[in-house]
């Protein structure tokens, strides 16, 4: 049952209150069956003897008292043994007028008044099956065994010196098979506990110089069904299987220390490591330069539950909930997850693997419980979801070890769980020897044939999910390079997309035409700027589209203070009629369709064009000197010129660009007409930069900048005019909230680091700082690394803006020059600290903030309740603008034609 539906369920349940059944409204408000909790009310299910107390076995302990024996009720109960041995997750005692609770497993309490229990609906959404990820993010466990091991890690390839001669494959290996030691000796898949750790303090020396002969025998040992001829401390070690000591791999050497640390990393609790988490911790170990963030590698349980849950999960949670009752759909769905396969093309140490592994085993023990609870008959239970359904394929040797590890210490665990659950019918198939855990494949995902990797028929139910690697083209080495060539040489431009494009074009290959559909993270990028028009219209015409996408949020892990990188999710799946699903802030938004840029609407691409779809003045390029700094000049440049020969200073002009513009200071240029030449002639300073300025553009391989060396006292390209301008930056941080955008006069020179309109009315200033644009601007422009790219073309030319009457422009005025005197005040800030989205002066904020109620109500009348509103908008706006312009075009020619 989801949150929304619970939230209405507690409406309803507060707005009156039974005493005698509200402890049986409330659980049957989460979800738990009506079936369950009619037996609960008989006393089938209550384990409590205590009249007024109700005891359901690992849900609730509920008890009503007077009201001056609430907190002395509670606090007896939570730390009485009897009470707690049934393992109640909730505790909740009350008067029917307040209500108090605590969660026994994370320990955080609950004190409302019971009539605003619905507005605390999330306490208690564990009963449904939502979780409160939180805790394990916190476990220190993790953390702590992982950076014991960094030191083992460390000491080891200090005094080996050649253990990298294989490029580390032993190694990865070796600590492979010490991480299972570690965990199966604290969990019981060894028989005796802590035996591993034991064995070896025992039976090698304390110098450490058998401790790699001691390894090497005990993981043979391991490897084999017979040890009848060892020493009976090796006997009691159990045959594992599962290839993980199948291969004849030496140990490194130990030293004392290595030894000692070896034995300290045992002495931890490993039954507390999550191997979802442990794995890419691990993984930073080997790898050092992650070493200063160990921990940050890791994506957080909520986060891939947001891949997860939209992808597969939810539908066959719905279709659980349509099942209840019913035994044979229930069978049939057991039937059904058990033939699912999920398949993570980028798996590192399987973290998405091992969350949609366990997620399954869970709604398998909870369709278990349900058919417990309606069939008489019972009978002993065993699970029916296999590591083999699990695939993925991962490029580091390493990572692909910790992935076939991590899955079969996820299985343990939820074959434990898988017992606990089930009332005592659940039975757990003994974990050794191993099985194979899964097919994870060592490769480069963007060579092999994922057809291959994870065979799919018709009848095939396949989830392709994960977190590929991003990396902008000029981040992309050689071989990254030549991937993308292989997978996406078909796409015009295809250098300009990001690496993740190759799994994006991948996954639409796979997918197509069969019962499959993937989910995969990505930076924003490639649903921003050019790359939109590039990638998306290959993946539509393979009849895909988007089933869902969560909208750009930050994804961040369990290292605190990680202020994670933006991002968006996006589902894909054969073409369907039913509806699609917007994630933005917590937000759910049903949909007909969703586009490359992740909004409401038609498959709409915005492509450069040369003119203005609307009605507004011409924009340009600043002007770009190709001089190698030679026409440029410092403010002390410029000011030595002047005092010593000032009959100068009308060939010098301030020149200004982004950088300028934004940190508030100038610098200046040279700019000699032609008919001035003569004049120059014999002023040294000058000269001298112009023969530098053509020695400059003499060496250079372009013709045209060669015959520019005639020239020297011109700009390369100069597009200065002598008339007042807007200068807009090229360049802005996505951060802010509106563009910084500046008036000037003639006597400056824009630089190519700029746009330029030049004899623009105030108004239109209007328009460029708007929120309407630079929503517009965030859409559509390029990026640079993380910066937005403002471009004439591409932010400029299509952005659609009504027509307006002079009465909006006036109005429109009013709010610049309101703008322009808040600025005013501030007269020691520089537009980047003005701008700085946090720091923002307040007065700014509202004459902004009023300038887009003008601007917005060009648009229409209704203000827009956010961004995501506008930029639907406007995206309807420009496909009837482009829609109308394209028409008009048709029938001229038509015209002419006849």
């Amino acid at each position: 049952m989801g949150a929304t539906q619970i939230e209405k369920n507690l409406d309803e349940l507060v707005k009156s209150i039974d005493k005698e059944n509200f402890i049986y409204d409330l659980l049957v408000a989460y979800g738990i069956s009506k079936t369950t909790v009619t037996r609960l009310k008989k006393g089938d299910f209550n384990l409590s003897k205590v009249e007024g107390e109700v005891l359901y076995k690992k849900k609730v302990l509920f008890k009503e008292v007077a009201s001056d024996k609430l907190l002395t009720t509670i606090d007896d109960l939570t730390k009485s043994e009897e009470s707690l041995k049934h393992n109640p997750r909730f505790v909740i005692v009350t008067d029917y007028k307040t209500l108090l609770a605590k969660d026994i497993r994370t320990g955080i309490t609950l004190d409302t008044p019971i009539k605003e229990l619905n507005k605390r609906y999330d306490f208690f959404l564990p009963w449904a099956g939502q979780e409160k990820y939180q805790s394990k993010n916190e476990n220190h466990a993790d953390r702590k065994a992982s950076y014991e091991m960094a030191k083992l890690y460390d000491i080891l390839v200090h005094e080996n010196p050649t253990i990298y001669d294989d490029g580390g494959h032993n190694l990865n290996i070796f600590l492979s098979r010490l991480l299972f030691c570690f965990f199966a000796e604290d969990t019981n898949i060894f028989p005796i506990e802590g035996m591993f750790t034991d064995a070896l303090a025992q039976h090698t020396k304390p110098d450490g110089t058998d401790t790699h002969t001691f390894l090497n025998r005990l993981f043979t040992v391991l490897n084999r069904e017979n040890n009848s001829k060892e020493p009976d401390f090796l006997q009691a070690f159990p045959y594992v299987n599962g290839g993980l000591f199948r291969d004849d791999i030496q140990s490194p050497v130990f030293s004392s220390k290595a030894r000692k640390i070896i034995i300290e990393c045992g002495n931890l609790d490993w039954s507390e490591i999550n191997p979802d988490i442990f794995g890419s911790m691990i993984q930073a170990v080997v790898n050092p330069e992650y070493r200063s963030g160990l921990g940050m590698h890791y994506t957080s349980v909520p986060n891939i539950m947001k891949v997860i849950e939209p992808l597969f999960l939810n539908e066959i949670k719905e279709e659980f909930e349509k099942s209840k009752g019913n035994v044979n759909k229930l069978r049939k769905l057991i039937y059904r997850i058990s033939k699912i396969k999920c398949f993570d093309p980028a798996c590192g140490s399987g973290n998405f693997l091992i969350i949609a592994y366990k997620e399954i085993r869970r709604l398998e023990i909870e369709i278990l419980n349900h058919l417990i609870e309606i069939q008489s008959q019972q009978s002993i239970l065993f699970t029916e979801i296999k590591l083999s359904q699990f695939y993925g394929i991962e490029l580091d040797d390493f990572a692909h070890e910790m992935a076939i590890l991590s899955l079969w210490l996820a299985e343990h665990q939820m074959n434990k769980e898988f017992v606990e659950e089930l009332h005592g019918l659940g039975k757990a198939k003994p974990i050794l020897p191993l099985k194979e855990a899964g097919n994870i494949i060592q490769g480069n995902a963007t060579r092999l044939d994922w057809k291959t990797v994870c065979p799919i028929d018709l009848a095939d139910e396949v989830y392709i999910l994960g977190n590929p690697p991003y990396l902008g083209y000029s981040r992309q080495d050689a071989e990254q390079k030549a991937d993308m060539s292989i997978v996406c040489s078909k796409m015009v431009d295809y250098k300009k997309l990001d690496y993740i494009a190759c799994w994006f074009v991948k996954g639409a290959d796979y997918i197509r035409n069969n019962n499959s559909k993937f989910s995969f993270v990505t930076t924003n990028s490639i649903t921003q700027g050019e790359q939109v028009a590039l990638l998306w219209p290959f993946i539509f015409s393979k009849e895909i589209e988007i089933s869902f996408a969560y909208q750009s949020f930050k994804w961040t892990n369990n290292a605190k203070g990680n202020a994670g990188v933006s991002v968006v999710i996006i589902g894909l799946a054969n073409k369907f009629s039913d509806e699609k699903y917007l994630f933005n802030n917590g937000l759910l938004k049903k949909t007909k369709n969703i586009n490359g840029y992740l909004i409401e609407g038609s498959n709409v691409f915005i492509n450069q064009t040369n003119k203005p779809i609307s009605k507004l003045p011409q924009m340009i390029k600043g002007s770009s000197p190709g001089d190698n700094g030679n026409l440029l000049l410092d403010e002390e440049e410029k000011n030595k010129i002047i005092t010593e020969n000032p009959e100068y200073h009308k060939f010098i002009k301030k020149y200004i660009g982004a950088r300028e513009f934004m940190n508030g200071f100038l610098r200046y240029c040279i700019l000699i007409e032609d008919k001035y030449l003569e004049e120059i002639k014999n002023f040294k300073p000058f000269v001298d930069r112009l023969e530098k300025v053509r020695e400059f553009r003499l060496a250079s391989k372009k013709e045209s900048t060669v015959k520019k060396a005639s020239f020297p006292n011109q700009f390369d390209e100069m597009k200065y005019k002598d008339s007042d301008c807007i200068l807009i930056p090229q360049t802005g941080s996505e951060r802010r909230k509106y563009l910084p955008v500046g008036f000037y006069d003639n006597t400056y020179v824009i630089s190519n680091a700029a746009r330029v309109v030049y004899d623009a009315e105030p108004w239109l200033f209007g328009m460029l700082s708007s929120k309407m644009h630079i929503v517009w601007v965030k859409a559509v422009a390029g990026r640079l690394k993380m910066d937005m790219q403002y471009s004439n073309t591409l932010c400029y030319n299509t952005f659609p803006f009504p027509e307006i009457s002079d009465k909006q422009k006036e109005t429109i005025n009013l709010h610049v020059f309101a703008v322009l005197d808040e600025r005013a005040k501030h007269p020691t800030k520089t537009l980047a600290q003005l701008y700085d989205p946090e720091k923002m002066p307040k007065g700014l904020k509202e004459a902004h903030h009023e300038l887009d109620l003008a601007i917005e109500r060009c648009y229409r009348l209704k203000p827009f309740e956010n961004d995501t509103e506008r930029l639907e908008y406007l995206f309807k706006l420009y496909e009837e603008m482009t829609t109308k312009n394209n028409l008009f075009v048709k029938e001229k020619k038509t015209k002419k034609a006849k």
